[in-house]
Protein backbone atom coordinates (compact mmCIF):
# COMPACT_ATOMS: atom_id res chain seq x y z
CA UNK A 1 0.00 0.00 0.00
CA UNK A 2 3.02 2.66 0.81
CA UNK A 3 4.70 1.24 -2.30
CA UNK A 4 1.60 2.45 -4.07
CA UNK A 5 0.94 5.50 -2.63
CA UNK A 6 4.57 6.12 -3.20
CA UNK A 7 3.63 5.97 -6.88
CA UNK A 8 0.87 7.56 -7.08
CA UNK A 9 2.33 10.30 -5.83
CA UNK A 10 5.12 10.40 -8.38
CA UNK A 11 2.52 10.61 -11.30
CA UNK A 12 0.95 13.62 -9.84
CA UNK A 13 4.23 15.15 -9.82
CA UNK A 14 4.36 14.41 -13.20
CA UNK A 15 0.89 14.88 -14.50
CA UNK A 16 1.16 18.61 -12.54
CA UNK A 17 4.30 19.40 -14.86
CA UNK A 18 7.39 18.12 -12.55
CA UNK A 19 8.88 15.97 -14.11
CA UNK A 20 12.16 14.35 -12.90
CA UNK A 21 15.45 16.07 -14.89
CA UNK A 22 18.00 13.38 -15.11
CA UNK A 23 19.65 15.17 -18.15
CA UNK A 24 22.96 15.56 -15.82
CA UNK A 25 23.24 12.15 -14.73
CA UNK A 26 22.29 10.26 -17.86
CA UNK A 27 25.06 12.65 -19.69
CA UNK A 28 27.35 11.59 -16.79
CA UNK A 29 26.53 7.78 -17.20
CA UNK A 30 27.09 8.07 -20.90
CA UNK A 31 31.02 8.75 -19.42
CA UNK A 32 33.17 5.35 -20.74
CA UNK A 33 35.16 5.70 -17.36
CA UNK A 34 32.00 5.81 -15.35
CA UNK A 35 30.68 2.62 -13.60
CA UNK A 36 26.93 1.50 -14.66
CA UNK A 37 24.92 -1.22 -13.72
CA UNK A 38 25.89 -2.75 -16.97
CA UNK A 39 28.89 -3.24 -15.76
CA UNK A 40 28.16 -5.69 -13.09
CA UNK A 41 29.73 -8.78 -13.25
CA UNK A 42 28.16 -11.95 -13.43
CA UNK A 43 31.01 -14.71 -11.71
CA UNK A 44 29.91 -15.91 -8.12
CA UNK A 45 31.31 -14.01 -5.74
CA UNK A 46 30.36 -11.12 -7.37
CA UNK A 47 26.85 -11.92 -7.50
CA UNK A 48 27.54 -13.11 -3.86
CA UNK A 49 28.60 -9.69 -2.87
CA UNK A 50 26.16 -7.35 -4.42
CA UNK A 51 23.04 -9.76 -2.50
CA UNK A 52 24.55 -9.51 0.33
CA UNK A 53 25.17 -5.51 0.37
CA UNK A 54 21.59 -4.75 -1.13
CA UNK A 55 20.36 -7.61 1.52
CA UNK A 56 21.94 -5.02 4.16
CA UNK A 57 20.86 -2.39 2.61
CA UNK A 58 16.97 -2.70 2.46
CA UNK A 59 17.14 -4.94 5.52
CA UNK A 60 17.96 -1.63 7.17
CA UNK A 61 14.65 0.20 7.43
CA UNK A 62 15.98 3.45 8.83
CA UNK A 63 16.94 4.31 5.25
CA UNK A 64 14.74 6.29 3.14
CA UNK A 65 13.15 4.93 -0.23
CA UNK A 66 16.32 6.45 -2.10
CA UNK A 67 18.80 4.61 0.22
CA UNK A 68 17.00 1.84 -0.68
CA UNK A 69 17.50 2.21 -4.42
CA UNK A 70 21.45 2.96 -4.56
CA UNK A 71 22.75 1.45 -7.41
CA UNK A 72 25.06 -1.19 -6.28
CA UNK A 73 27.89 -2.37 -8.81
CA UNK A 74 30.33 -5.11 -7.93
CA UNK A 75 33.20 -6.00 -10.67
CA UNK A 76 35.75 -7.94 -9.53
CA UNK A 77 34.99 -7.47 -5.61
CA UNK A 78 34.97 -3.10 -6.28
CA UNK A 79 31.98 -1.98 -4.93
CA UNK A 80 30.67 1.08 -6.40
CA UNK A 81 27.68 3.26 -4.75
CA UNK A 82 25.38 5.42 -6.94
CA UNK A 83 22.53 7.54 -6.89
CA UNK A 84 21.08 9.78 -4.37
CA UNK A 85 20.39 9.33 -0.81
CA UNK A 86 18.24 12.34 1.91
CA UNK A 87 21.04 12.66 4.35
CA UNK A 88 25.18 12.25 4.83
CA UNK A 89 24.21 9.85 7.57
CA UNK A 90 22.49 7.67 5.23
CA UNK A 91 25.14 8.00 2.67
CA UNK A 92 27.68 6.62 5.48
CA UNK A 93 25.35 4.33 7.00
CA UNK A 94 25.53 2.31 3.60
CA UNK A 95 28.78 3.22 2.79
CA UNK A 96 29.43 1.12 6.20
CA UNK A 97 27.32 -1.45 4.81
CA UNK A 98 28.97 -2.18 1.65
CA UNK A 99 32.35 -1.38 3.80
CA UNK A 100 31.69 -4.36 6.07
CA UNK A 101 31.19 -6.81 3.51
CA UNK A 102 33.71 -5.99 0.52
CA UNK A 103 36.68 -4.01 2.73
CA UNK A 104 37.32 -0.40 3.07
CA UNK A 105 39.47 -0.54 0.19
CA UNK A 106 37.57 -2.47 -2.06
CA UNK A 107 34.12 0.65 -1.82
CA UNK A 108 33.71 3.50 -4.00
CA UNK A 109 30.94 6.00 -2.61
CA UNK A 110 29.84 8.09 -5.38
CA UNK A 111 26.39 8.38 -3.96
CA UNK A 112 25.27 12.35 -3.72
CA UNK A 113 22.61 13.99 -1.38
CA UNK A 114 19.60 14.69 -3.03
CA UNK A 115 18.42 18.32 -2.70
CA UNK A 116 15.30 19.20 -0.43
CA UNK A 117 12.11 19.66 -2.83
CA UNK A 118 10.87 22.49 -1.88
Amino acid sequence: MKKQLLLAAAGLGILAGQAADNTKVNKRDRDPNQVTADDQKMNPSDRDLVQKIRKSVTDDKTLSTYGHNVKIVVRDGQVTLKGPVRTQAEKDAIQQKATTLAGAKNVVNELEIAPEKH
